[in-house]
């Protein structure tokens, strides 16, 4: 069966009409990829500030006992004090993040449980 001829005008009407629909499913997933990606984002700034701060006392602490002499006790401290300093830039950063997320209006969902990781 043969589909009945279409004017000119209804043809380009319905051509438009799914353009625009492809146009919309389009930007919705491209907004949910940048989403991905922002959140990804900022979880490496989470990380890099836990590794920063610990290398940064590590740094501070080394640098105390080679002009102080006082061999672990600088090196300890520095990556003890490095360590409180990472979790608490971390914590900051990620108040900071939950506060953006609120403003904004999204609300935080649950990270579902993947099974498959317990085998």
């Amino acid at each position: 069966m043969s589909l009945p001829p279409e004017s000119r005008e209804e043809a380009i009407t319905r051509l438009n009409r799914s353009a625009s629909d492809l146009e919309a499913r389009n930007q919705s997933q491209l907004a949910q990829e940048l989403a991905g990606q922002k959140a990804a984002g900022q979880a490496w700034r989470i990380i890099a500030d836990l590794f920063g701060g610990v290398l940064v006392g590590l740094a501070i602490g080394f640098g105390i006992d080679y002009f102080a002499g006082t061999t672990p006790v600088g090196t300890i401290g520095g990556v003890l004090l490095g360590f409180a300093l990472s979790v608490w830039m971390a914590w900051r950063t990620a108040q900071r993040i939950m506060a953006e997320a609120q403003k904004s209006g999204v609300q935080p969902q649950a990270v579902p449980f993947d099974e498959d990781e317990d085998t």
